[in-house]
């Protein structure tokens, strides 16, 4: 599951048991319940009536600036956001802000968490310089609250460096990650999930700067954690041998990489059934695997098979579905069928600039796509609007 899912699912939990005491508080306790259940299993349309039930109740009983209400406003988001639909998610994380700031005070857990929430979303619009100083007050607030020492400061300093990654601050984050890397192995031991986790996000950090020797031996280390501590058939797992495939991939190390993708792909139909974004994502991957190889023929059914879940999963406007629309229109256009690749081209272009506005780079990447098979069709007019306008994105500061 993916940042934001093992965020909904461990912040609604704590906040939900920590805030209820019973009544009708019960039945709401209940509802934030179904609703992470729902999630867990990929049924996002009904998680969200879930939640919309439990925020509903939640006002009824305590109040429009209850604490309660500020979970149940926070489950709503975060569905929203697993949706890509940011515009909705937004009033609910500062709407959630706002009472946990009147209730406990600018400088309680809780604003942290709301804080890390919102910032999560800034950073998946791109919206880089209005994420990090939610993400650098949040960590303050841990730190005066908890002490420099404590797992949770690791978290944020995980968070933000994260998003220096993403920016390519690459020296900015390496530090944060040692650090997050060091709080963890002290206060949880060297052989927990989560020391296994920031070794995995350091690992992304050398692979983004092709240190290829310097990830492998950290996703190596991730991975043995992960089998020990969860299990061979935990979902963490497969997450792990994804990314030891994907440097595996681009090292161009084929034989290597494809074991590794199929039994991630297994472990995720076990644990999710066959039909879960997750499972899009491990079929994806594979079929990237096979187009590496020219094996056009393995590699069509995949994408066409993760396209499918994404849509069904998530909606015909969701950002996975956009990223599986443009590999598959990669796959055509590799192969000369352009009136094939077009239209995805422009339906995931048209995915992204919903979701993510005009000037995000992912809608610039699509831009540089559909811009090059005009190109290569002889179509030089067309594609010299998209080429200025994707230079132009890629030319804004973030």
């Amino acid at each position: 599951m993916n940042r934001l899912g093992l965020a909904f699912l461990s912040l609604l939990a704590a906040l939900a048991a920590d805030i209820s005491n019973g009544g009708q508080d019960a039945d709401w306790k209940k509802l934030n319940e179904e609703a992470t259940s729902l999630y867990r299993q990929g049924h996002y349309d009904q998680a969200l009536v879930a939640a919309k039930k439990a925020l509903e109740l939640a006002e009824k009983a305590n109040g429009p600036d209850h604490p309660s209400v500020a979970v149940s406003l926070t489950s709503l988001a975060m569905l929203y956001q697993t949706q890509s639909q940011y515009a909705e998610a937004e009033p609910l994380y500062k709407r959630s802000l706002a009472i946990y700031e009147k209730t406990y005070g600018p400088d309680h857990l809780y604003v942290a968490a709301s804080l890390n929430n919102l910032a999560e979303l800034r950073q998946d619009q791109g919206q880089y310089a209005e994420a990090e100083p939610l993400y650098k007050r949040a960590l303050a607030i841990k730190e005066k609250v908890r002490g420099p020492d404590h797992p949770d400061v690791a978290t944020s300093l995980n968070n933000l460096a994260e998003l220096y990654r993403n920016q390519g601050r690459y020296a900015q984050a390496e530090p944060l990650y040692k650090r997050a890397l060091g709080i963890r192995e002290k206060a949880l031991g060297p052989d927990h999930p989560s020391v296994a986790g920031t070794l995995n996000n350091l690992a992304l950090l050398y692979y983004a700067q092709g240190q290829y020797t310097q990830a492998e031996p950290l996703y190596k280390r991730s991975l043995a954690i992960r089998e020990k501590a969860l299990g061979a058939d935990h979902p963490s797992l497969a997450r792990s041998l994804n990314n030891l495939a994907e440097l595996y991939r681009t090292q161009t190390k084929y034989a290597e990489a494809e074991p590794l993708y199929k039994r991630s792909l297994a472990i995720d139909e076990k644990a999710y059934g066959p039909n879960h974004p997750d499972v899009a994502r491990d079929v994806n991957n594979l079929a990237l695997l096979y187009e590496a190889q020219s094996l056009h023929a393995q590699a069509e059914p995949l994408f066409k098979r993760s396209v499918a879940i994404w849509e069904k999963a998530l909606g015909p406007d969701h950002l996975e579905l956009a990223k599986g629309l443009n590999n598959l229109a990669g796959l055509y256009q590799a192969q000369s069928l352009f009136t094939q690749a077009e239209p995805l081209y422009q339906r995931s272009l048209a995915i992204k600039e919903k979701a993510l506005g005009p000037n995000h780079p992912d809608v610039a990447t699509t831009l540089e796509n559909l811009a090059d098979l005009y190109r290569k069709t002889d179509r030089a007019k067309e594609a010299e609007p998209l080429e200025k306008r994707a230079a132009a994105i890629r030319a804004i500061k973030r």
